[in-house]
């Protein structure tokens, strides 16, 4: 499955995957455009006798997926086709969608399960990122649609969100900040979530932080590493619905959410351990 529409598309690059897939016969691989025919369900891969399924596509697009087909009975494969690629770094030491494929071909994966961030209707396979500084999200949308105009204005309000809007407290159990964060990140790791709580105080650490969103390397922005849990409660300081940006797509929470560590109910073709 392919998104065409995605900036980093590459026809080429699809056409030589198809071949390598295919052993030689590019015709034999089914190509699914997830914007044009649709994301397929499980009953449709169960239907078609499908054991494999292979996504070239960003975090979103990936994350998409496997929330579709959790609970599976088959294995999907992703490769990098966004600008990050969180996953694809998580489950492979070379993240190179030629040399993924070769080694799937060579017999060298074997199904996996891994471990992800559960809410109450989105899960994270890298990283949820909960509280007003998850509105950037909004501005690199815009910026993959080369809507700067849009982008400008979502910056705008991105950086008073930041500012003024309502932070994110930490509960059950109680850690970080007592007056809490403009942005929580959670990601996964094997023995527990690690939590990154976002500050800033000036201007200047706003921007900073949203260019870091932008890049999606959070390390760049001013943050607080906290003690990993097995759970947590996201709790806006005024009740409000709290924004969320999970695995680089925009989500909206409710006012309180709760994220635990849990293991992904679909198969993921990893490496052999």
């Amino acid at each position: 499955m392919v998104n065409e529409t995605s900036g980093s598309h590459q026809e080429e690059l699809i056409a030589e995957l198809r071949t390598m897939l295919g052993e030689g016969n590019a015709d034999a691989v089914n190509v699914i455009d997830c914007k044009a025919d649709g994301q397929p369900s499980r009953g449709d891969l169960e239907r078609a006798g499908v054991d494999h399924f292979v996504v070239h596509g960003g975090d979103g697009s990936l994350n998409y997926a496997t929330r579709e087909l959790e609970g599976w009975g088959g294995a999907l494969l992703a490769l990098p086709g966004g600008t990050a690629n969180l996953l694809c770094h998580r489950l492979y030491d070379e993240c190179d969608s030629r040399d993924i494929v070769q080694r799937y071909m060579n017999g060298q994966f074997e199904p996996c399960r891994i471990r992800c961030v559960r809410g109450s209707s989105v899960f994270g396979l890298s990283e949820v990122l909960a509280g007003p500084g998850a509105k950037w999200a909004d501005v690199r949308e815009d910026l993959r649609d080369n809507d700067f105009t849009d982008a400008a204005s979502e910056a705008a309000e991105a950086i008073a969100e930041s500012w003024g809007g309502p932070k994110i407290l930490l509960r059950d159990p109680a850690c970080g900040k007592e007056d809490g964060y403009a942005g929580v990140r959670l990601s996964p790791m094997p023995s527990g979530i690690r939590i990154q709580g976002y500050t800033a105080d000036t201007v200047g650490d706003f921007l900073g932080q949203g260019l870091a969103i932008l890049k999606h390397n959070f390390r760049d922005g001013p943050h607080d590493d906290l003690e990993p849990v097995a759970a947590i409660t996201c709790a806006s300081e005024d009740d409000s619905p709290i924004p969320l940006m999970v695995d680089g797509e925009r989500f909206e929470g409710k006012s309180r959410e709760r994220f635990s560590l849990a293991t992904l109910d679909l198969d993921l073709l990893c490496p052999l351990a």
